[in-house]
């Protein structure tokens, strides 16, 4: 087996952690616990050679990270969250999910995992979990490149259309942002094509991951919340495919035909409730990016209603967690 890129992480350790650290650190072994499991289940299932190379990367990585984090949390005697174990696991489930969505998965996961290790890298102080949070890039790196090729060689990989390049540099002449809401609507400029294309792939793969638990959930209120979710995400990702095609352009592929009929939860309700919220809290955050990146009138109100729906879904994801006694306390400030 490779060795470990998280071994032989040096610098300095005299200071304590700050609450920046701390939550770096805490997110992401309530996460990577939570892709042990997933990827152990995955492995059970897969039968492509080339994709089953990538899960079991992905495992080893999420192990690693398991094994770095909790070790730190010790040295300085912190409290290691419980997160996921085996009791949130069922290998003896039959398959869920295709292997090409089991590529897709890792796929949007991967991104995800990348944009969390850059905002924990750049809101560390401690030069040990700088170097921590720069090789989680490094290797996580490395995984999505690999991903990518896979797709590409399989023809799953949906590429952001192209644009052409401007004659000459041109400045905007208006400021009358709401003037286009009813009138003629300029093309899409960059920012808003990438941002529209990639919200409509991980949205839809909220929808499809939440049919998916929507058919396995074992109590009724988070099997009406998946199926709740499946409704909103499927808007979302309509409402965003909509505006491309409106402007003639491709929207990405639909994966919800790689959910297979099965019944039977490869995982406990606790895990793809968190699964669910974890995902609800990154589209808050890509919705509110991609907002502030649109200049177009009709797409600043369709980011307004997709991030209400993400609000929505995430107060029930809330409150069915803490109903359940699902949902970890954070490392909190002192009472002063």
């Amino acid at each position: 087996m490779k060795k470990s890129f998280f071994s032989n992480i040096h610098g300095d350790k005299k200071n304590k952690l700050t609450a920046a650290e701390v939550s770096g650190l805490w997110l992401q072994y309530m996460g990577d616990s939570m892709a042990i499991c997933v990827y152990k289940y995955f492995l059970k299932i897969v039968e492509d050679r080339d994709i089953k190379s990538i899960i079991e990367i992905s495992l080893q990585l999420a192990d690693e990270h398991i094994i770095k984090i909790t070790e730190i949390l010790k040295e300085e005697n912190f409290q290691v969250p419980i997160g996921f174990t085996e009791h949130d696991l069922n290998l003896n489930a039959p398959r869920l999910f295709s292997d090409k969505f089991l590529l897709f998965y890792s796929y949007i996961m991967t991104i995800h995992g990348l944009t969390a290790y850059s905002l924990a890298l750049t809101n560390s102080q401690r030069k040990d979990i700088q170097n921590y949070f720069f090789e989680c890039m490094i290797t996580s790196k490395e995984l999505f490149q690999k991903i990518v090729h896979l797709s590409k060689s399989k023809g799953v990989f949906t590429k952001v259309p192209p644009i052409p390049s401007p004659q000459k540099v041109e400045y905007i002449k208006s400021s009358g942002i709401i003037s286009n809401l009813f009138g003629e609507k300029r093309p899409l400029n960059s920012s808003e094509l990438s941002n529209l294309f990639f919200n409509s792939k991980k949205t839809g793969f909220i929808r499809s991951l939440s049919i998916g638990f929507s058919q396995v959930a074992v109590r009724e209120d988070v099997r009406n919340f998946m199926l709740k979710n499946v409704k909103l995400a499927g808007k979302d990702a309509e409402s965003f495919d909509m505006i491309l095609q409106q402007e003639n352009l491709p929207t990405p592929d639909n994966w919800d035909n790689e959910v297979t009929n099965s019944t039977i939860s490869p995982f406990s309700d606790k895990l793809m409730m968190f699964h669910a919220a974890f995902l609800v809290n990154s589209a808050l955050s890509y919705y509110g990016a991609a907002l502030g990146s649109s200049l177009r009138s009709d797409m600043v109100v369709n980011y307004y209603t997709v991030h209400n729906h993400a609000m929505q879904a995430g107060a029930i994801c809330y409150n069915i967690m803490v109903k359940y006694g699902w949902l970890e306390k954070q490392p909190e400030a002192d009472n002063k």
